[in-house]
């Protein structure tokens, strides 16, 4: 049995009033569901009201939202576009050189070879990208290294270019080529930020994949930034610093091709694959390159800023190991076969820097392992003159460099 608690209501005896009650009470029931009923429908009018407005205005604001994206666009259908957009400025760079070519000699019981004049042949490939419409291509220097060879560039279209090496980076994995001969204006890629790159972003390669897979795509993600590895091919070798690293497959060809944002910008250029591992891939990035294509057009050849000292960074190890007092900067030392620690007549030389120096800071930029001096130099132009902050017999000292230049 329940029993309702209802203290203002009290039971009478009398049917009558009873009654009367009974319809009073089913008077005010009846006149609060009402209410209520009508409540509930203006509220409902008030919340939709407020939703169309809303969207309304959602839809307006998006009308003049400037955005060059499509939100209906995947990922995939940007991929297929940005590369039919970029492919013909991506070019392969074929090598060939002049080869001996021999013949068997015979007297009847010995055999020997005698060369036999010698005839044009494919000796090494590659891949390049064009930055600019007279036919300036950008690839690695690993690529164009040999100074004897022959170099052709061949389009996405079929056409085939001659090729001439303009510039070689005397530091880094980088080479710039010209089209000759060709008074054709080509299409051109959008050079990017590399300064901006994210892990984990996506990116895309193409490539001369194997010298036979003519713009062959893959895509990948940014999978670290800022590596230093040492790259080798044949009689090449270099310490490549602050690379970035990714996934995408690169193979054998590959070298010198663009590596693409989502916006369709190259950011980096391919440039070497860790063998012992999969998919482990770094490009140099783009920003390196705009200073040697800004370089070459002001000079002619690429030049770098130059100091004119050997150095070992500091670290906490080599702090302990010799003594040290501090556990950062650059200490100014001779070579491991004797060399001296300051290039005669260079920057270094004229602004008074001496063996056992520790170089703190370059114009107020403490020099340590995220900040090393010779990426720090590489900020500046020859002709700058910088401040360095030097640490000599215990005591700091303040020096001024003009910094001179540096070529192949």
């Amino acid at each position: 049995m329940i029993n309702y608690n209802l203290p203002h209501f009290k039971l009478l005896k009398s049917n009558k009033k009873n009654k009367k009650i009974k319809d009073n009470i089913f008077g005010i029931l009846t006149a609060s569901v009402l209410v209520s009923f009508l409540a509930g429908i203006l509220a409902s009018d008030l919340f939709y009201n407020q939703i169309e407005n809303s969207f309304a205005q959602l839809v307006h604001n998006r009308s003049n939202y400037d955005c060059s994206c499509d939100p209906k666009e995947t990922q995939e259908e940007k991929v297929v576009q940005i590369v039919e957009d970029v492919s013909p400025a991506v070019v392969s760079i074929v090598v060939t050189k002049e080869v001996p070519v021999y013949k068997i000699k015979s007297d009847g019981f010995f055999q020997s070879y005698e060369q036999d004049g010698a005839e044009e042949q494919e000796v090494g490939e590659g891949t390049g990208f064009i930055i600019s419409k007279d036919g300036v291509v950008l690839t690695n220097k690993h690529v164009v290294l040999d100074e004897e060879a022959n170099f052709k560039v061949l389009a996405l279209d079929g056409n085939e270019y001659s090729a001439k090496v303009i510039a070689r980076d005397p530091i880094q994995d980088l080479a710039v080529l010209q089209i000759q001969n060709s008074e054709k204006e080509f299409p051109k890629i959008q050079l990017g930020d590399s300064d901006k790159i994210k892990v984990g972003q996506t990116v895309i390669a193409i490539g001369n994949a194997l010298g036979k897979y003519q713009n062959a795509v893959s895509v990948g993600v940014v999978s670290g930034l800022e590596r230093t590895i040492n790259a080798s091919g044949g009689d090449f070798y270099e310490t490549l610093k602050n690379v970035i690293q990714s996934d995408t497959a690169i193979n054998k060809g590959n070298s010198g091709g663009p590596l693409l944002n989502l916006d369709g910008e190259v950011i980096g250029i391919n440039t070497a694959i860790d063998v012992e591992g999969q998919n482990i891939a770094f490009s140099i990035p783009i920003n390196r390159a705009k200073r040697d294509v800004q370089r070459m057009r002001e000079k002619g050849e690429i030049i770098y800023p130059f100091l004119g000292v050997r150095y070992v960074e500091i670290t906490e190890g080599l702090k302990k190991e010799e003594d040290l007092p501090v556990d950062y900067g650059a200490l100014v030392l001779r070579g491991s076969n004797g060399e001296k620690p300051i290039i005669e007549g260079s920057a270094a030389d004229q602004a008074g820097i001496k063996e056992g120096d520790i170089i703190l800071e370059l114009n107020n930029q403490k020099i340590d392992s995220e900040n090393s001096l010779g990426e720090e130099i590489m900020k500046y132009s020859p002709g700058d003159e910088i401040s360095l902050k030097v640490l000599r017999g215990g005591k700091e000292i303040h020096l001024k460099a003009t910094l001179k230049e540096r070529n192949i």
